[in-house]
């Protein structure tokens, strides 16, 4: 049976035979709902690349003590991949978070673009980006990942074009570019970054302003995808051409 895995802020001085806590909501999901009793075993994991097997030897509302049988520490995936999300409308943010976590993407960058339609000001963006690292955090759980992506906070199209300088290389997907997402030579290390526009596409000063910044406009297919499925796919070919899906 899969072991449940749950959440910890450190793992730093984990070492077999060492209790190890797990507390507030995590240790809650764990023994309210989940149900784990004295003697079960789960996986313990700090987001940052160590993770632990451990053994429950105590269970309280918000509380949960096991002792450490298993530690391991697993390099960071390279390429490593960012992806900068124009904000769609209603729930799809959170849908394109959750399968982007899963895909294996390192950072998701929320970018206002000119023709988003959401609008993420005041308290709304507080909520909104808290949302969105609630459903990267679960769904890293899910995925099983030792390395859980970071959410940054709120992009402007000024900080799009820094991010797409710094890249090894950098992507920005648009129905009218000519040059194919598959034909590209795709690094097997550094960082990559994939810029996704929003449900009304991006603007001409836009790709100019990326493709100026280094980014190449490319193409999926004949298809056009949701903006919170494009991301998804774009990724999935581009790691199927690194040796970290190879």
């Amino acid at each position: 049976m899969t072991l449940p895995v749950h959440l910890v802020e450190t793992l730093a001085h984990a070492r077999v035979g060492a209790p190890v806590a797990l507390e507030g909501d995590e240790a809650h999901h764990a023994v309210a709902v989940r149900r784990m009793r004295v003697g079960e075993r789960l996986v313990l994991t700090d987001g940052r690349g160590r993770s632990v097997v451990a053994a429950v030897t105590a269970t309280a509302k918000r509380s949960l003590e096991a002792v450490v049988e298993e530690v391991a520490d697993h390099p960071e995936p390279a390429p490593s991949v960012t992806v900068v999300q124009a904000l769609p409308k209603g729930d799809r943010g959170e849908l394109a978070v959750e399968v982007l976590t899963e895909v294996g993407v390192a950072e998701v960058v929320p970018w206002a673009a000119a023709r988003s339609v959401a609008v993420w000001k005041g308290e709304r963006a507080e909520r909104s980006l808290a949302r969105w690292r609630a459903t990267a955090r679960e769904a890293a759980k899910q995925a099983r990942r030792p390395w859980h992506p970071q959410v940054a906070p709120l992009a402007r199209t000024e900080d799009v074009c820094a991010l797409v300088a710094a890249a090894d290389l950098a992507v920005v997907l648009h129905e009218e570019a000519t040059e194919a997402l598959s034909a590209l030579s795709v690094p097997a290390a550094g960082r990559l970054v994939v810029v996704v526009g929003p449900e009304g596409g991006l603007t001409e000063e836009e790709v100019a302003a990326l493709v100026a910044a280094g980014a190449r406009s490319v193409r999926l297919g004949a298809e056009v995808l949701r903006t919170s499925t494009a991301g998804l796919a774009a990724v999935a070919a581009l790691l199927a051409a690194t040796p970290r899906w190879g």
